[in-house]
């Protein structure tokens, strides 16, 4: 127990210190000041070139986003996950341990070229993610707190950012074993992180992006809009393209939707009126959903 409790103590003292630094400390890896340059950059333009020209630059519940955005990519670490997570890892491996397993690396690509590491691991986790979001839309109880990303009803870049802290846990836990089993040598994933952070920023962004035959392989704004759908056609009751940053397995799994380019195309819940429209209650609701089995919003 005292060495769970010290690995706390090291969890939020360690973060603080992380937290501090990227705000004193701009620099190139520095991801306090990316999220804020990439953010501000896109929503310029979103002003300058929008897609949906009726659509004000200060859209519906766009400041809740932007506390979304400092929540769940910093705040949130810092009040409980950075501290969680580490102890779960830890308990993760010392479970193992008790079995006799010291080493959870099953494939080892740790001597390969780390460019063809930083690809790899963009794609196998993508991939993950891609399995996870279709998850989130087929699974009851995941699905309900999947709804707060859903309930925008307005796409801009920040619409990315709006997600219940829940999908931090889940989504880091399904990943974690597959990357771990994976012996990475690398320990700078900066460029990923920041890669898949700005695409998915503008998959979400009032902006036409005309990709070419490259939609088949990048997600963009138009073919993620009709994620967002409010109104699901009958032959995709659960949803449809689930890719995060690459499309291509919605292509190669047939779960791409993409009948037309609808900047009018109508977002959010199918009863949006039922669903808060603040952060307290965009954080009960789906506990009050599974728990108290109320009927679901879909």
């Amino acid at each position: 127990m005292d060495a769970y409790l010290k690995i706390i103590n090291e969890a939020y003292t360690g973060y603080w210190n992380y937290f501090i630094g990227e705000i004193i400390n701009p620099g190139w890896h520095n991801y306090f000041y990316w999220l804020l340059g990439s953010s501000t950059i896109i929503w310029i333009l979103e002003i300058l070139f929008p897609w949906r020209k009726n659509q004000p630059a200060i859209r519906e519940h766009f400041w809740l986003d932007i506390f979304y955005l400092f929540w769940n990519y910093f705040l949130f670490a810092l009040i409980a996950y950075n501290a969680l997570s580490m102890v779960a890892v830890q308990f993760f491996n010392d479970f193992l341990g008790a079995f006799g397993i010291q080493n959870l690396v099953a494939i080892q690509v740790g001597n390969l070229p780390g460019w063809l590491q930083l690809v790899i691991i963009f794609v196998l986790r993508d991939l993950m993610q891609w399995a996870i979001h279709r998850m989130y839309h087929h699974v009851n109880w995941m699905w309900e707190f999947h709804k707060v990303h859903h309930s925008t009803q307005q796409m801009g870049f920040a619409a990315l950012l709006r997600y219940h802290w829940m999908e931090n846990i889940l989504y880091r836990t399904l990943e974690y074993i597959p990357l771990a089993m994976m012996g990475f040598g690398i320990s700078d994933f900066f460029i990923v992180h920041i890669f898949t952070l700005v695409t998915g920023q503008l998959g979400h962004a009032n902006l036409k992006i005309n990709l070419g035959y490259f939609k088949y392989i990048f997600n963009g704004p138009q073919m993620h809009l009709w994620h967002h759908a409010k109104n699901l056609p009958p032959t995709h009751k659960h949803g449809f393209n689930y890719g995060i940053t690459l499309s291509i397995w919605d292509y190669i799994f047939r779960t791409n939707y993409w009948p037309s380019d609808d900047e009018n195309l109508l977002v959010g819940l199918p009863n949006e009126e039922l669903f808060p429209d603040d952060f307290i209650g965009q954080t009960v609701r789906p506990f009050q959903n599974i728990f108290w089995k109320q009927k679901p919003e879909r």
